[in-house]
């Protein structure tokens, strides 16, 4: 499947979302060899395609918009974003191996690309409330587009955007709630009330109340690097275990043909003489 704009052609790669109101893709450009992926919403329903062309008025007037390319194809109506492997923030994120002050700088990305996101609040919204949340290796966060159109609710604004982002963040912090944690006593208090009205607001608490980045204890520093690692160890001490059987195998079948160990032979006899004379008389 190939979709034509004025700008460029893109060819459908994979399937990620079919919907009632919309699917997505992974697609790339027919001319392109360099690799680059893209994030397809096609809509095809008719009221969704009107919610969502208001939307996409306001990505043009904003700056640093992600909004790769915008048209008219067939009956559908298609939004292009760029493509990311997605690292879902829900299956990716283990609190418990992290040190608060880690906890509390995932949860300040979190809010800083919501900030960036240059993305009108109705479609910032249906990210957030869909998971389209993202951690990176490093702790960053960025967003996926897989989004179902038919639930945007265009009167959605920056407030109900804060307030279910300090949501959001709530269950992040919740993973530290035994330690002193005062971000999320703080943050807790603001969110049950609804008392967030705009992302600046919410930054400068996560910010106030955040705990000092100290270094963390050494059992939690091997703890974490442990658990960052276990595929590669666990590889690794896979193939030590698979050389020290052949070895042991090997060992084996010496001492049942010849009675011994031949390479033994090699430091047992070394020894027996020094020059002409023998250890042994």
């Amino acid at each position: 499947m190939t979709f034509e704009s004025q700008k460029s052609s893109y060819t459908v790669v994979s399937t990620l979302f079919s919907g009632e109101a919309n699917c997505c893709y992974v697609a790339r450009l027919s001319d392109d060899m360099d690799g680059r992926s893209f994030t397809i919403i096609a809509v095809r329903d008719h009221d969704a395609i009107r919610t969502l062309m208001e939307a996409e008025s306001k990505i043009h007037n904003i700056a640093n918009s992600q909004l790769v390319d915008a048209f008219s194809y067939g009956n559908d109506y298609v939004l292009v974003f760029p493509y990311r492997q997605e690292r879902p923030l829900r299956s990716f994120f283990v609190g418990d191996v992290l040190s608060l002050p880690e906890v509390e700088e995932i949860g300040t990305n979190l809010l800083l690309a919501c900030m960036t996101a240059s993305l009108p609040f109705p479609m910032l919204y249906l990210l957030l409330d869909q998971g389209q949340i993202n951690l990176a290796k490093d702790g960053g966060i960025f967003f996926s587009y897989v989004i179902d159109i038919k639930e945007m609710d265009i009167r959605k604004t920056e407030r109900d955007c804060t307030v279910k982002c300090a949501q959001i963040l709530q269950a992040i912090l919740a993973t530290k709630e035994n330690e002193k944690n005062i971000s999320y006593e703080l943050i807790s208090r603001k969110s049950d009330n609804n008392s967030y009205s705009s992302f600046t607001e919410l930054y400068r608490d996560l910010r106030i109340a955040a705990m000092p980045v100290e270094k963390s204890g050494i059992l939690v520093r091997i703890k974490s690097f442990f658990k960052r690692n276990a595929d590669l160890l666990f590889g690794i001490l896979f193939w030590v275990c698979v050389i020290l059987g052949i070895i042991a195998l090997i060992i084996l079948l010496s001492h049942i043909v010849w009675g011994d160990i031949p390479i033994l032979r090699l430091f047992i006899n070394t020894f027996k003489n020094i020059g002409t004379e023998s250890l042994l008389q």
